[in-house]
């Protein structure tokens, strides 16, 4: 077989660990694998974590995420950037500082709370997330839940949606990606830019098994953006291959699973 030689596109995360494989830095690395890029990553925090909930939570001194972000992207490049929980205010400033000076696509999942409903980003951040981390994304991915945290709206429909949206975007992200996941009926999502509306509609299955989520579907469009596609096109993709590893998530301890990032190849023997 001839030695590959094309280095593939870089997608970085900078996030949280898990302990269990389904979220975090753990899901993000997965995913970037089977959409055909590289991944690489800054940890901001660790978690003991399991499929019953998170029992501790140690986040990582400014200085070693700016570190760890500089020795990465000052020497390896990165093509998009993603990020996952970010735990305090002096982080999420941190981090967006340093995605301000860097030139690429920036995916922002928003962490507040976990799967279980355990906090994974302290109450007093929030102010930052909206004035500094939100205006330097590209793309933001905020969950009902998340929504709520940000702008106080509480969705519980469609049209809910789009007020989310509007709320979203006034705080400067180019895209706002509201996912619908936690509403009654099929899983559907609202991307904008606050003119262009693409609805995200997907079968809901049968699966509690849906450990890391949020974290997979912001990591697969960030690798969507490194590969080229321009935004709707990467959430597409996206959401076709979350919905594909949801409706794979497997049972794992005595809680809630993960999905199943390696769906396709899989599916594929």
């Amino acid at each position: 077989m001839p030695i590959r030689t094309a280095v593939p596109p870089r997608v970085l995360t900078v996030a949280g660990s898990d302990s269990g494989g389904g979220a975090g830095i753990q899901a993000d690395l997965k995913t970037m694998l089977a959409l055909g890029v590289h991944g690489m990553s800054v940890l901001t925090a660790v978690t003991a974590q399991n499929s019953l909930g998170v029992q501790g939570a140690w986040e990582l001194p400014v200085d070693a995420v700016r570190a760890q972000y500089r020795s990465v992207v000052d020497d390896i490049g990165v093509q998009a950037v993603k990020t996952g929980m970010l735990a305090s205010a002096a982080l999420v400033e941190t981090v967006a500082e340093l995605l301000a000076g860097t030139d690429a696509p920036v995916v922002v999942d928003p962490v507040g709370v976990s799967k279980h409903g355990d906090a994974l980003l302290a109450a007093e951040a929030l102010d930052s997330v909206r004035a500094k981390l939100l205006p330097v994304a590209t793309v933001a991915t905020p969950n009902l839940d998340e929504v709520a945290q940000l702008t106080g709206v509480h969705v519980t429909d469609e049209d809910g949606m789009r007020r989310a949206a509007e709320e979203i975007l006034a705080f400067g992200p180019r895209w706002a990606l509201i996912k619908g996941g936690h509403l009654p009926g099929e899983a559907v999502d609202l991307l904008t830019d606050g003119n262009a509306e693409h609805w995200l509609r997907a079968p809901r299955y049968d699966n509690r098994h849906t450990h890391g989520t949020g974290c997979t579907l912001a990591s697969a469009i960030a690798s969507g953006l490194a590969l080229g596609q321009d935004v709707p096109t990467a959430v597409e993709g996206a959401k076709v291959y979350v919905t594909g590893a949801i409706r794979a998530g497997f049972a794992l301890g005595g809680g809630i699973g993960p999905v199943d990032h390696g769906w396709r190849t899989r599916q594929a023997h």
